[in-house]
């Protein structure tokens, strides 16, 4: 099944842009309590969907939109943290993209879940206007469903923008 507005590009599937990045938190990435730095995490986040975005739109990218990131477990000082990035929904020059973030002690221990964050970028051409995407080809019922999810959440926002 593919998924989106109409596009003369040809469908790329979720898995040919997906992303992972893996961390080292280091002493310069943490605050007086041994944690993180949100805003730290935050780049991280957007700079692995912005991968994921490239990737699919064959294009330069730029971030639009930031949905909620509630940060639900710490990282400390040491930890490994990998962001897994994944599309979601593409529209006309937009597209949304889920990230994962987990991290684990370095010296052992389970993963343990410290956010999910969802970014829409927007494609580029080489003027700096939107570009369009290739369609989205969705291979499992999890894509699917994240793919409605995801128009759900686009349509609210140009609800909110008031377009």
């Amino acid at each position: 099944m593919t998924a989106t507005v109409a596009s003369s590009l040809p469908p790329r599937t979720v898995a040919l842009s997906r992303a992972t990045m893996d961390r080292l938190i280091v002493p310069s990435d943490v605050n007086f309590h041994g944690n993180a730095f949100g805003g730290k995490i935050l780049a991280d986040v957007d700079q692995v969907a912005y991968i994921t975005a490239s990737r699919h739109a064959k294009t330069t990218c730029v971030t639009a939109s930031f949905d909620r990131a509630d940060f639900v477990a710490p990282v400390h000082v040491g930890d490994l943290v990998r962001f897994d990035a994944r599309i979601t929904c593409v529209g006309r020059s937009s597209m949304e993209i889920w990230v994962r973030v987990d991290a684990e002690p370095s010296e052992g221990g389970a993963p343990r879940r410290v956010l999910e964050a969802f970014v829409t970028m927007v494609a580029l051409d080489a003027d700096n206007r939107p570009a369009a995407v290739p369609p989205l080809a969705l291979e499992t019922e999890e894509e699917r469903r994240r793919f409605a999810e995801g128009q759900a959440r686009m349509a609210a926002r140009r609800r909110e923008a008031g377009r």
